[in-house]
């Protein structure tokens, strides 16, 4: 599937993000110069505390960590530390992160100066994965521009991390850039900061970022303008599948699931929406009317995730689709515990014999058991994500997952994928 990376025109429900200039010059002319101007700024740090903890800005890549509470367990770990911009698109269906670092990277690198002042950093390393070389280039021409302007006090630089699924966890992130090695560690608690160096390291992904940078000049309210009273401000969703013009497009918090992707154009009528990524949840037609925020997605056993909608045309097999995620997702395993090097590959070796028809009479019971097994055991939550996607085709689908137990799989069960994921070895 062929993805546009930026929004067909029209399509954007706002404009709070993506409608801002792409180039230094019109930035500086739209919203002026960085209005911290050195560590020692106590005002304009304080101003961004209380606007972060007003707005009430949750990171957007997936976590959903209140950016208050993040920014104040950075500063408590003392000042020499490293923002670091997550740009990983770690998610094969995302590209959100292109679009940003394309489109407005200086509203993204604003958002990593501010927390730098914030946090009293010495650096900002922006993490492209390797293969995505445009994407670099064009945060490496950014950071040009503003060292010849003068813009930012912080020293900023890109770092190439492997592209890899897991790699885009921040733990994962902060140990690469640490020690070299992509691997998450087990973090129950995240108010223990991460460290590069033995230095704080803030991380963030580009989006949340974006909204920081307008957030620490124009305070909490024109976010908060946006969205519901629950759930304020914009997002960007990416979305793919079976639809007229897959893309990035940047939505009011609230907008329900079937506005957010009739705005790409549908082709067929939908039969489920993937919801938050290849660890995210399906969702059925029942809950199509769902807004799209974290609580009311919490209420159908979805959640926003990393910002993605995958459309699930009526010419798909959502067993199928969901078997290849599962491989998909056990081959991206930092193998360093049992969950994932043991409990997903056993998933997906279940969930290829269910989508292929050849499932034995205790394959169901087997498979309730691998889940139950792996999940939340995991060192990160990978694991998870591959048990929460699986548990809801099982129920999305559970017509279809009847018929293939019976080895009658839907007659749709070969078709080509509408998935962008490679597939190891082949379709399942």
């Amino acid at each position: 599937m062929t993805t546009s990376v930026s929004p067909a025109p029209g399509r954007c429900v706002t404009h709070f993000l993506l409608g801002q200039p792409s180039d230094l010059a019109g930035h500086i002319a739209a919203h002026g110069p960085l209005a911290v101007r050195g560590r020692r700024d106590h005002g304009s740090v304080d101003a961004l505390l209380f606007g972060l903890e007003r707005s009430g800005l949750r990171g957007l890549g997936g976590g959903g960590f209140p950016a208050s509470v993040k920014l104040a367990v950075a500063r408590s770990a003392g000042a020499g530390g490293t923002v670091v911009v997550n740009a990983m698109e770690g998610e094969p269906e995302s590209d959100k992160d292109k679009v940003l670092l394309t489109h407005v990277p200086h509203l993204v690198l604003d958002g990593a100066q501010y927390l730098a002042a914030a946090t009293r950093a010495r650096r900002i390393v922006v993490c492209v994965p390797l293969g995505l070389d445009h994407i670099a280039d064009a945060a490496g021409r950014a950071m040009a521009d503003r060292r010849g302007a003068g813009h930012g006090r912080v020293g900023e630089t890109v770092m190439r991390p492997p592209h890899r699924y897991v790699v885009g966890e921040e733990s994962a992130l902060a140990n690469f850039l640490d020690a070299g090695v992509a691997r998450p560690q087990f973090r129950p608690d995240k108010g223990t900061p991460l460290t590069i160096g033995r230095r704080a390291a803030l991380v963030h992904n580009t989006e949340t970022l974006a909204h920081i940078g307008l957030i620490a000049r124009y305070g909490p309210d024109p976010f908060l303008s946006r969205g519901i009273t629950e759930e304020p401000g914009t997002c960007l969703v990416t979305i793919g599948g079976d639809v007229a013009h897959p893309g990035v497009v940047e939505i009011d918090r609230g907008t329900p699931l079937h506005g957010v992707a009739k705005l790409a154009g549908p082709a067929s009528g939908a039969q489920a929406y993937l919801v938050g990524g290849y660890g995210g949840s399906w969702v059925g037609p029942s809950h199509f009317a769902t807004p799209y925020s974290s609580m009311s997605l919490r209420t159908v056993g979805a959640s926003a995730g990393v910002g993605i909608v995958v459309v699930l045309g009526r010419s798909s097999c959502g067993i199928a689709e969901s078997a290849r995620i599962a491989r998909y997702l056990a081959s991206q395993s930092a193998g360093q515990c049992g969950p994932c090097v043991f409990g997903l590959p056993a998933i997906a070796d279940d969930m290829a014999q269910l989508a292929e028809g050849r499932a034995d009479d205790q394959l169901l019971t087997r498979l309730g058991h691998r889940l139950d097994v792996v999940d939340g055991r995991g060192a990160c939550r990978h694991p998870d994500g591959a048990v929460r996607l699986v548990r809801s085709a099982l129920s999305v689908f559970a017509d279809d997952v009847e018929a293939h137990r019976r080895g009658r799989p839907c007659e749709h069960h070969g078709a080509p994928t509408v998935l962008r994921l490679p597939i190891p070895g082949g379709p399942p």
